[in-house]
């Protein structure tokens, strides 16, 4: 059987906040990890996002059974279980979308379930900077894309995949184009590099994706990866809104070729998608993290470019003065800035050290000036990127913060 988060059990002091769906139901973010009710410094943010479409179901499945796995590993005490858990705080919200998946059938196919109680599909209603989408009114944000775009807010999450059904393929950004110059067909990021390798650490992870050709109704994939927009263009898709608007580096996964398989099918996709599952939150330690400091403290807001990926929202700051960078291995030129500083220029060396569950961790410490110009970049929108706040809503997303007990490692 697979864990149930139907009813579950808080302390009263852990009463949580809330959102309700079309039709009342709440949505449910499991945080595991050896702080889970707080960021910790230098501890990035992981969260999976499944059953966005309600009648996709094997994500919904397979995030439920991540997590008793997680918590089970834990209390086991197994040494590779806690390793992860010691070095990264995992987000999981098993269902984006309850009401589609009350009303959906049991067929392979069929869309039944796919759209919200509102007949809308999620996966079009994220703010879009290529396109006059993203500049629909906020009254027009269905009540699920709303939370998930508050929730993407309150942390500094820097890797992510969400889960779907009906083919078996790791699919990368950019779903949107509008205009960008093409790579052989492809609508590719400044970071392409990454999200290819990401791509295929799960797709090589998996039983079968790799294999590309699994389903008989679906493309055929080499190496079971594929560009989003190369398989089929989309504008208002949760990857590209994570990667341009939250500074995140989110993939889809298509995990099953039947949307809505039987029951008894279950724990084979356990079986296949447990190791790339736990393999694909490991690349959360590729790169380089740490901190920007000036004067007086952390500086919120600095830019932190990377010099020959000039991404179309550059990466920032947090209230901590964190960054995030996931890159490969290899020779890179940093430039940060922020008014009232001299730009930093530094050369980084990134190993190859994700198996040691921490990036490089390098902070950038910055000269004062009064004359120093700040680096200018065409930055997006951020009227869009803030949403009307940096914080979240109280009424906006309900969080479950799944205490492990006895964190004594």
């Amino acid at each position: 059987m697979f864990p149930s988060i139907t009813n579950p059990i808080l302390p009263e002091e852990d009463s949580p906040t809330e959102l309700r769906c079309q039709r009342g139901q709440e949505l449910w973010v499991m945080i595991v990890g050896l702080n889970p009710r707080q960021h910790t410094l230098g501890i990035p943010e992981f969260n999976y996002v499944a059953n966005m479409h309600g009648n996709e179901v094997v994500g919904r499945e397979l995030l439920l059974q991540l997590i008793d796995f997680l918590v089970e590993g834990y209390h086991s005490n197994s040494s590779s279980v806690k390793r992860l858990l010691s070095s990264t705080r995992i987000h999981l919200l098993p269902s984006m979308n309850p009401d589609g998946f009350d009303d959906a059938d049991t067929q392979c196919l069929h869309n039944q379930g796919r759209y919200n109680h509102n007949g809308v599909d999620l996966n079009r209603n994220f703010p879009d900077v290529f396109s006059d989408h993203s500049r629909q009114p906020k009254q027009q944000r269905e009540p699920e894309v709303e939370a998930v775009m508050s929730w993407l807010r309150s942390e500094t999450f820097v890797l992510s995949a969400n889960l779907h059904g009906g083919a078996l393929v790791a699919s990368y950004p950019y779903d949107s184009n509008q205009g960008r110059v093409l790579v052989g067909g492809a609508s590719v990021t400044p970071d392409n590099d990454v999200f290819v390798h990401l791509a295929k650490v799960y797709a090589s992870s998996h039983t079968s994706m790799h294999h590309g050709n699994s389903c008989v109704h679906s493309n055929k994939f080499a190496d079971g990866i594929t560009n989003g927009y190369e398989w089929y263009p989309l504008s208002g898709g949760l990857q590209d809104y994570s990667y341009l608007h939250a500074q995140c580096l989110d993939i889809t996964l298509e995990v099953s070729c039947c949307k809505f398989p039987a029951e008894d099918q279950l724990q084979d996709f356990w079986t296949a998608n447990r190791p790339p599952l736990i393999a694909f939150i490991q690349q959360i330690h590729l790169g380089v993290k740490g901190r920007v400091l000036g004067s007086s403290g952390p500086l919120q807001g600095a830019l932190v470019v990377v010099s020959d990926r000039l991404d179309r929202c550059p990466f920032t700051t947090d209230h901590n003065g964190e960054y995030y960078r996931l890159l490969l291995p290899g020779n890179y030129t940093f430039m940060v800035s922020f008014p009232g500083y001299q730009v930093a220029q530094e050369m980084l060396s990134i190993p190859s050290n994700q198996n040691g569950f921490s990036a490089l961790n390098h902070d950038f410490l910055m000269k004062p000036s009064s004359t120093a110009p700040a680096m200018i970049f065409p930055l997006c929108d951020h009227a869009h990127q803030q949403g009307g706040g940096a914080t979240t809503s109280p009424t906006l997303f309900c969080i479950l913060l799944l205490t492990l007990l006895l964190l004594d490692l």
